[in-house]
């Protein structure tokens, strides 16, 4: 059954070329995702021989030495630009056990069919290759949600993108047959003198609105959200907004990886424990 598409994929297309040239004034995000996607990878004692990078951006993600990589993105101007292909990550153009790594940092949350691109990530993968990946999480950008909640009380229209928290990506990575599943969290936290400058940041990084069902910002709601956003800020006249970065690690199966114990295969029951304790313990 077809999952109906909540991004307008050609809007996002056009959203990631424009922002091709500017990108590296805006950076510091994936940056961020692409520092922790390394100190996790850093912490695998395996090598690899060939990595996917899903969502390449400029094509910043540096593989370890001796490795071979490929990378897609959905839009022309990153595709180039990183020497990869262009293509949607829910719809990849790869063969089954084409790579032993697959790394993708600040694109997932862009995708409608989530389930089925981690599905994909792991059908492209090796028996015990590594899915490492980053995006932005439920509970990010609080204050730019509240601002518009305050500019368009009367008619609110979804702005922000809906968000997964970090249990429901840990179950997704289940479902999608990943082995070994982690998901967790780190924050960041930065301080916006005005609303304009975070806009710039969001345009510059292919962030903004892509939702099929999005309407035009008026001049008297943006004014009304740039004050809102402007009432909220702190002694230092910066308004500070959180994102929060889900990072998930998972396996493709593999017979050698730890397996967990069957149920009821224990040696001794807690009863038994609990009656051979000392009373005065």
């Amino acid at each position: 059954m077809d999952v109906p598409d909540i991004f307008d994929r050609t809007a996002r297309r056009r959203r990631r070329d424009r922002a091709t040239d500017r990108y590296a004034a805006h950076d510091f995000l994936r940056t961020a995702m692409l520092d922790g996607v390394a100190d996790r990878l850093d912490t695998v004692t395996r090598s690899f021989t060939d990595i996917l990078d899903l969502g390449s951006f400029d094509g910043a993600f540096l593989p370890p030495p001796g490795t071979r990589v490929a990378r897609l993105d959905a839009g022309f101007g990153f595709a180039k630009q990183s020497e990869g292909v262009q293509g949607d990550e829910d719809r990849l153009p790869f063969a089954d056990g084409a790579f032993d790594c697959v790394v993708s940092a600040g694109v997932l949350d862009q995708i409608g069919d989530l389930p089925g691109a981690l599905s994909l990530a792991r059908r492209v993968l090796r028996p015990d290759g590594l899915f490492l990946a980053a995006f932005v999480g439920a509970g990010s950008f609080p204050a730019l949600r509240r601002a518009f909640q305050i500019a368009e009380r009367d008619r609110p229209v979804a702005r922000l993108h809906p968000q997964v928290d970090v249990r429901s990506a840990g179950d997704l990575l289940v479902r999608a047959g990943f082995a070994l599943p982690v998901a967790d969290i780190e924050t960041l936290d930065i301080g916006y003198p005005d609303l304009g400058r975070l806009l710039q940041d969001l345009r510059g990084m292919a962030g903004t609105n892509i939702l099929t069902d999005r309407h035009p910002l008026s001049p008297g709601a943006l004014s009304r959200a740039a004050a809102a956003f402007a009432d909220a800020a702190g002694p230092d006249g910066r308004t500070r907004e959180r994102i929060d970065i889900i990072f998930l690690t998972g396996w493709a199966p593999d017979a050698s990886q730890p397996q967990p114990a069957k149920r009821g295969s224990g040696k001794s029951s807690l009863a038994e424990a609990l009656a051979r304790r000392d009373p005065l313990d």
